[in-house]
């Protein structure tokens, strides 16, 4: 751990020697590293980067948590531009990691009051005013600066990006552990850090496969670190939100930002692109041209300073379609007119379809998946190349598969698609994928949204009526292609738990026929 701190407390006095050339005449920044009393006495290692030229201050502060793994030198590119442009600025890496003390404990009280320490070490320590604070981060940070804004009034300002609101119902959407996603970050947090108690008890129960344990603590000790659960002090507190997220996000996805979003009553902003997990804003964090992290400052300057730049004037929701189109809207509910079409034994179709069945055999793959954890979704956003798959070669005998009617015009999906549908499995535990896809006159499909659920204790043979809302999107359906629908029952990035010689009927009663609702834009 010396030669940790050593290391980092020598780069950031290198950039220290570099930031300060400039005259001191012409607005510039200087850069310390400091190690800052935490919550509980431990130390954690900050970058602090502090305006010069730019008069005495008192400076707006922005406080920056690292990322999972990810240690204070994080934000010092795009720390820099703010110090240049008037912020007082401390970057930080969270507790457990690198050469911040204490141990991992997943976003919990300790790890959110460093934030209220670090402001009050800024107080006492750099010409800062902390009655003007941006809590800012990106992921692990995102989180926990939500977390922050929750116990912490001096916090006027958030911006979380790629982070989540809702810890459960991102690592285990509908009962169904995202299993690539733990790995992951299991793996790193034991290399880049010191894992806690909640994490070694997490983890000892997940990787000796007490997978049922490990999620009932996790659904115990969720809560707390989710910030849905204190929307509440949120709102009482009055903070200016700032949510960015990626639509193939695979830590953290999309659709629980955006009940989140509903639910605050401040001012707010929602921002998601195409790619996964923080692709949309890392070049921004190192300092590269960046526009999550234009909007973002423009956001914080004018909620900080009062900056009559027009952040306010923005509709609050942004989407950028997979063409790279903005779009703006006044709300979630505004982004997509809802457009029925009904299941039938294989197709999509604007009328009621009732009386069939289809069944499937479980626990078998096939060619229809999410793709890969961080990969997928990067190539989706960064170079175009969609999550694809064949669609004729689909086998039919493990996927229920229902094309609809290729469309006219162009159109742009836009929002949540919702599947309502029956499902009868012929064993108590049962797994289920929905993915929808665009798809082009040759059958080849690009990935749109998808969705996992698991059937857990259910009565072998009984029929269960499933409502399924998958992943928001913001994509452009060109003219001449058409949607499909596949619903399998197994995929590699989650942890399934569809048996092989087990069967799944999908079915449409005639009270209650099966649907596809799909968000449109006008």
């Amino acid at each position: 751990m010396r030669k940790l701190v050593a290391v980092v407390a020598a780069v950031a006095l290198t950039v220290t020697a570099f930031g300060t050339r400039a005259d001191a005449a012409q607005p510039g920044f200087a850069i310390k590293y400091e190690r800052i009393q935490g919550a509980g006495g431990i130390q954690i290692g900050a970058v602090v980067l502090t305006p010069t030229g730019q008069g005495s201050g008192p400076f707006p502060l922005v406080v920056m948590p690292s990322s999972w793994g990810v240690p204070n030198l994080e934000y010092v590119g795009q720390g820099s531009k703010l110090a240049k442009s008037g912020f007082q600025v401390i970057s930080y890496s969270s507790r457990g990691f690198w050469d911040t003390g204490g141990g991992i404990d997943v976003a919990g009280p300790p790890t959110v009051a460093d934030v209220s320490k670090v402001i009050d070490w800024a107080a006492l320590n750099t010409p800062a005013d902390t009655s003007k604070v941006a809590a800012v981060g990106i992921s692990y940070g995102a989180g926990t600066s939500l977390l922050a804004a929750a116990e912490d009034p001096r916090i006027k300002v958030v911006g979380a990006l790629s982070g989540w609101a809702d810890l459960i119902k991102s690592i285990d959407p509908n009962e169904t552990v995202s299993l690539q996603a733990v790995a992951g970050l299991l793996a790193v947090g034991n290399i880049t850090g010191r894992p806690g108690p909640e994490m070694q008890s997490l983890q000892t129960k997940f990787l000796t496969g007490r997978y049922d344990e490990a999620i009932a603590e996790a659904k115990v000790l969720g809560p707390v670190r989710s910030a849905q659960t204190v929307v509440g002090k949120i709102n009482a507190n009055r903070p200016a939100v700032f949510l960015a997220n990626a639509f193939e996000d695979s830590i953290f996805p999309p659709t629980q930002y955006t009940d989140f979003f509903t639910a605050l009553t401040g001012p707010k902003r929602l921002q998601f692109a195409h790619g996964d997990h923080s692709t949309p804003e890392v070049p921004g964090a190192i300092g590269l041209p960046n526009e999550t992290w234009d909007e973002l400052v423009a956001w914080t300057r004018h909620y900080l300073t009062g900056a009559d730049n027009g952040a306010d004037t923005e509709k609050p929701v942004q989407l950028k379609s997979q063409r790279n189109v903005w779009r703006g809207y006044d709300n979630w509910a505004a982004v997509g007119q809802p457009r029925t079409t009904y299941l039938s034994k294989g197709n999509l179709q604007t009328r009621p379809a009732t009386g069939w069945e289809k069944g499937i055999a479980a626990g078998v793959p096939t060619v229809a998946d999410s793709g890969i954890a961080l990969v997928s979704g990067a190539l989706q956003g960064l170079l175009s190349i969609p999550t694809g798959v064949a669609t004729p070669l689909i086998d039919r005998s493990f996927a229920g598969v229902w094309s609809g009617e290729v469309y006219p015009n162009p159109t742009i999906v836009n929002g949540s698609p919702e599947l309502h549908f029956t499902a009868t499995p012929s064993v108590k535990d049962t797994s289920l994928f929905a993915y929808l896809y665009d798809v082009n006159a040759l059958g080849v499909g690009s990935l749109i949204s998808h969705k996992p659920l698991t059937l857990r204790g259910v009565t072998p043979g009984k029929a269960v009526t499933i409502d399924l809302r998958m992943e928001a999107t913001s994509w452009e359906v060109p003219a001449g292609h058409h949607l499909v629908l596949v619903v399998d029952t197994v995929d590699p990035r989650y942890l399934g738990r569809s048996s092989v010689g087990s069967s799944v009927t999908f079915s449409s009663p005639a009270s209650d026929p099966a649907q596809l609702t799909v968000p449109v834009a006008a």
